[in-house]
């Protein structure tokens, strides 16, 4: 979770899913996972440079090797601004505690699905009443609403009403941002912006029923976060994907 201070512009970079492996070899159907993640952190430094920080959010590696988590940072690292990031469903959470501070955690051991412990909301929720008075951006991995998409959404944070109650509860909350879906989604719900970002790898088709891939290209997110609430956001992505994807994969 990160806010912004009064009198204070932030202007932040959302890097999410980026799947690598042990191997800087490693492919995540037919895609090279590493070879992607460089072509966005460069087309992040041409297109945004001066950002305040990055949030990874979530499957920063596919094995939970040490490996890839080390040339994940460094890719990272080399945007050269400070990094936050928070654990997905493939990530090893201790071993993102070891090297990056965490945010929200929506894990669940063994599943791919999400779910916010009552430690969790907990946390969040003193947080929440720490800065009343503080515009606030809440980030987790998992989508806190359906995406309409049948088989994705059995991986939604499954205790949303929870976590819905708990946000409307605190007004200075004015965004919410998420990963693990590899697609762009930007609606509002109440006063409150809710946002999800695409891979730096695959894509996921939007609105399928089964898994299905889409063939647009990676990217990232960028937000400005203004002093009196307001976020300004948008998508930018690569002119084309960098390698080949399996499109008739069903799954992974």
């Amino acid at each position: 979770m990160t806010a912004s201070g009064p009198g204070k512009t932030i202007s932040v970079l959302q890097i999410t899913d980026t799947h690598l492996y042990a191997s800087s070899d490693g492919c995540l159907l037919g895609l090279n996972t590493e070879q992607s993640l460089q072509a966005v952190t460069t087309e992040a430094r041409l297109s945004h440079l001066g950002s305040d920080l990055v949030l990874a959010t979530g499957d920063l590696v596919h094995d939970g090797s040490a490996a890839a988590y080390q040339r994940t940072f460094d890719h990272l690292s080399s945007l050269g601004i400070p990094v936050y990031c928070l654990p997905g469903n493939h990530d090893e959470t201790e071993a993102l505690r070891d090297n990056i501070a965490t945010l929200l955690d929506s894990t669940r051991p063994g599943s791919e699905g999400g779910h916010l412990t009552p430690a969790a909301l907990k946390t969040l929720e003193a947080r929440l009443q720490a800065a009343p008075d503080t515009h606030t951006l809440v980030c987790l991995h998992h989508q806190p609403v359906l995406m309409g998409s049948r088989w994705l959404d059995t991986m939604a944070v499954d205790n949303r009403d929870d976590f819905f109650d708990l946000i409307d509860c605190h007004p200075q909350v004015r965004g919410i941002l998420w990963g693990h879906v590899h697609q762009e989604f930007d609606r509002m719900r109440n006063t409150v912006r809710l946002m999800s970002t695409p891979s730096t790898c695959i894509q996921f088709m939007p609105g399928s029923s089964e898994f299905a891939l889409d063939d647009t290209a990676p990217g990232y997110r960028w937000l400005t976060l203004h002093a009196d609430g307001r976020i300004e956001t948008g998508i930018q992505r690569l002119a084309e994907i960098p390698g080949t994807i399996d499109l008739e994969s069903a799954g992974y």
